[in-house]
């Protein structure tokens, strides 16, 4: 590379900024520094991707999408996707600030996702599983038709194959998009759940940061454990919708994963650097149930 050329692709570079504005003699590119929302403290990438993105700092959980909450849980190249190409049509023709079809187009484009949850046959600790997880950026993991169906026959899966699932929850809720269909699939799911429960089949339920909404009133909490990270928030309607609807000020906390354990909601905060042993512990403990079905 001539030094004409090396330093066009100098400039080229992004930056990262500080308070918007890139800072005075930084020649640091985008993406190897990332800021802790929580304690506000600059990170490196790298050390992040050692500490599973969790803020060496002050333990601040990174987001992660689909594939990495998968890849953090099921062992080594045990994980084998089904139902990859269900994904959510319009039949209600919706168009709010633009039509239901772009935002499904601009999501499976930015998540590189065909809908909001990825589920497949996976190995955890060596035991046979059904392993989902939900990713925000598609839609916010809305619970749409497509979201419901692909939940409903990972359950189905389970049952036929007598496995064990593993569900990790992250979700703004039910997708309005899809009006009443989406509703109803709070019902679906939870059919299915109980369907698996009668067998004797294990559930074990990761709620991560946020589960919102029907998806916290349907499958997410009526699993045979459930945990959660820490700091999530968990709940039906947000903190403020709460407050202006019965006119009193919220416990500090409130419908945080800690609060939630408190109060009976939710059966242990699990820091993610524990989550895989702890899983593999209650698959150990829970498929023998299965197994004397």
């Amino acid at each position: 590379m001539s030094i004409s050329d090396w330093f066009k692709a100098r400039e080229a570079r992004r930056y990262t900024t500080i308070n918007g504005e890139r800072a005075a003699g930084s020649e640091v590119p985008d993406g190897v520094w990332s800021t802790c929302s929580a304690c506000k403290r600059i990170v490196y990438e790298g050390q992040l991707v050692e500490y599973l993105r969790v803020c060496p700092h002050c333990g601040h959980h990174f987001d992660l999408n689909a594939f990495e909450r998968i890849g953090l849980l099921a062992d080594p190249e045990s994980f084998d996707e089904f139902d990859a190409g269900v994904g959510s049509t319009d039949p209600l023709g919706f168009v709010a600030a633009k039509p239901y079809t772009e935002s499904l187009e601009s999501a499976r484009e930015r998540s590189g996702l065909t809908e909001g949850v990825v589920v497949g046959r996976a190995t955890v600790g060596g035991h046979p599983v059904v392993l989902g997880a939900m990713d925000f950026r598609f839609i916010g993991a809305s619970m749409g038709s497509a979201v419901g169906e692909k939940i409903a026959r990972a359950f189905e899966l389970a049952l036929d194959e007598r496995r064990a699932v593993v569900l990790c929850t992250a979700s703004g809720g039910a997708r309005m998009q899809e009006g009443m269909l989406s509703l109803m699939q709070m019902a679906k799911t939870s059919a299915t759940v109980r369907r698996l429960a009668e067998a004797r089949l294990p559930y074990i339920s990761v709620l991560t940061n946020p589960t919102m909404g029907g998806v916290t009133a349907s499958f997410a909490v009526v699993a045979d454990v459930v945990l959660a990270e820490p700091g999530a928030l968990v709940g039906f309607a947000g903190p403020r919708v709460i407050e202006q609807t019965i006119k009193q000020h919220l416990p500090k906390g409130f419908q945080s994963s800690e609060f939630l354990l408190e109060h009976g909601m939710v059966d242990e905060v699990v820091p993610r650097g524990q989550l895989t042993a702890r899983v593999t512990t209650l698959l150990d403990y829970l498929a023998r149930g299965g197994e004397r079905a």
